[in-house]
C-alpha cells in the first residue's frame, strides 16, 4: 500500500444515514406546499412526485447527475402545471435543503475524521447534493467534489479526475472511501485509486465485481 497524502469520501450512508434524511426532507417540502400553494399538490403525493422526477431525468439524461437540477426542474414543471404564473421555485428548494442537510453522524464519523485530519487532506466526493457547512461537517474537509460539478456522477472517471485536479496529487496518492461498491470502490479503483468498503451493515459483497482489498465497518477502523 502506497501511503495515501489524501482521503476521499463519500458522504450519503457513509457519514450519516441518508434513507431518513430524504423522507423527512420530502414530507417538509410536501406540507409546505399543501399549506401555502394547495393546487400544486392536487392529484399528488409522494411516490407521484417522485415519478416526475424520474420521467423529468428520463427527458434529461445529461442531466441525471445533477440531483438539485431534477428537482428544481420537477418542482418548475409541477407549479406550471397547476398555473402558478410565478412560481416559487427557490423557495420550495430551500424548504427541502434545510431538511434535506439535517443530517445525524454515525457515532465513529466525527472522532474519526478528526484524527484522519490531522496526517491528511480530506476530501468529500459525492454523488448527492449535501451541503457541507449545513451538515456541520465542513471543518473537517479540505474540499468537497460533487457530481454536479464534475458534470458526472460516480463511478464515472471525470469526478474522480476533478478530485485530482482539485487536490494536486497523482492517483496512487488517494484512498478513497465509501459505501457503495460500484460507485466508490470499483468507481475508485479503476481511477487508479486505492479504495476501501465501508460495509456498515455486514452486507455481501456483489459477485459480479472483483471483491475490495479492504473492507472496514466503521471509519474507526480506519484512523
Amino acid at each position: 500500500m502506497i501511503t495515501p497524502r489524501v482521503i476521499s469520501l463519500d458522504l450519503d450512508d457513509t457519514l450519516w444515514p441518508v434513507g431518513p434524511v430524504i423522507a423527512a426532507a420530502e414530507d417538509e417540502l410536501l406540507a409546505w406546499l399543501a399549506e401555502h400553494y394547495p393546487r400544486v399538490m392536487q392529484g399528488h403525493d409522494l411516490a407521484s412526485l417522485r415519478s416526475l422526477r424520474a420521467e423529468v431525468a428520463s427527458r434529461h439524461p445529461g442531466q441525471r447527475h445533477d440531483l438539485t437540477w431534477l428537482r428544481r426542474q420537477a418542482l418548475t414543471e409541477q407549479f406550471a402545471a397547476a398555473g402558478y404564473g410565478s412560481p416559487p421555485v427557490e423557495e420550495a428548494l430551500e424548504v427541502f435543503f434545510r431538511g434535506r442537510n439535517r443530517v445525524a453522524l454515525y457515532d465513529d464519523v466525527r472522532p474519526a475524521l478528526e484524527r484522519l485530519r490531522t496526517k491528511y487532506r480530506l476530501f468529500a466526493v459525492s454523488n448527492g447534493n449535501a451541503d457541507l457547512v449545513r451538515c456541520g461537517v465542513a471543518d473537517l474537509f479540505a474540499g468537497h467534489i460533487t457530481a454536479a460539478a464534475a458534470g458526472a456522477a460516480k463511478p464515472d472517471p471525470r469526478i474522480f479526475d476533478l478530485l485530482l485536479r482539485e487536490a494536486g496529487v497523482r492517483p496512487v496518492e488517494v484512498l478513497h472511501i465509501g459505501d457503495d461498491p460500484l460507485a466508490d470502490v470499483v468507481g475508485a479503483t479503476q481511477a487508479g485509486m486505492q479504495s476501501v468498503w465501508l460495509n456498515r451493515e455486514g452486507r455481501a459483497w456483489p459477485s459480479q465485481y472483483a471483491p475490495p482489498r479492504w473492507t472496514v465497518t466503521t471509519l474507526a477502523e480506519i484512523a
